[in-house]
């Protein structure tokens, strides 16, 4: 079995904290001491994980990208498949909200989106398989740990999966750009998928037409949009803000 390396002190950490048995050795680079190094290197050690030593300039040739000197040998990602959503929904109480990334293809993207959305509490983030970003040592780097909480399910055919979760009562709010109602005058309390399109092209027509309701997040400045990241944090906090003042007004 072929493992990757997972780089970062917070991907690494949220690894070992969720799924220790998925790390198979931890690398840190030579002279690496500071307390946030050392409470990984005592979690690593309660996980009976082994841990070693690295040249920096060595590790630059492991991973592309900024590894802070902590890399990981990991077993491969997981990626959840469509049966997930019905499981989660099962157990799931009260009203669950679900992020659609409609191919979103930037890496940074996909992780920038799944840190907002465990951040926001939402129960699952969903691509379909084909034409989108999946999980990669980027996406867990920037996802900071979130990768390694939230699924990520990725399904075959979208709009179907759009249809089963209609079916189940949940309600559908796609973000386009010329849509009339502002994503806060939008009731997002109840049973939810937000979808977010891809960067520039937006949502797919298929996808727009099983959307139940459609959003703009309203641009008072010169720039006509915003990238799908931060646009998708926006929104998804939007959610929460609406929930929290909904369960404050039953008490």
């Amino acid at each position: 079995m072929s493992l990757e390396k997972i780089y970062g002190v917070h991907a690494v950490e949220a690894l070992l904290r969720h799924h220790p048995k998925r790390v198979k050795q931890v690398w840190l680079a030579e002279g690496r001491s500071e307390p946030r190094v050392q409470a990984l290197v005592e979690l690593a050690t309660q996980n009976k994980v082994a841990i070693g030593q690295a040249e920096r300039r060595e590790m630059d040739v492991w991973v592309e990208g900024v590894h802070q000197g902590v890399v990981a040998d990991v077993s491969p990602s997981q990626v959840w498949g469509e049966a997930m959503l019905d499981e989660l929904l099962d157990r799931t109480e009260g009203a669950p909200l679900l992020l659609v990334l409609d191919g979103v293809t930037d890496p940074h993207n996909l992780g920038a989106c799944l840190r907002s959305a465990d951040a926001a509490g939402a129960l699952a983030v969903i691509v379909p398989k084909d034409k989108s970003a999946t999980l990669t040592p980027v996406v867990r780097k920037v996802a900071c740990g979130a990768a390694e909480v939230i699924p990520l399910v990725a399904v075959t055919n979208l709009a179907r999966t759009l249809e089963k979760l209609q079916q189940r009562g949940l309600w559908i709010v796609g973000t386009a750009g010329e849509a009339e109602v502002s994503i806060y005058d939008q009731d997002l309390t109840g049973p939810t998928i937000l979808i977010m399109g891809a960067e520039g092209k937006g949502m797919r027509r298929l996808t727009r037409e099983h959307c139940d309701y459609l959003v703009k997040l309203p641009m008072a400045g010169s720039v006509s949009s915003l990238n799908v990241s931060v646009a998708t944090g926006v929104c998804l906090f939007e959610a929460q803000r609406q929930r929290g003042a909904k369960a404050k007004s039953k008490k």
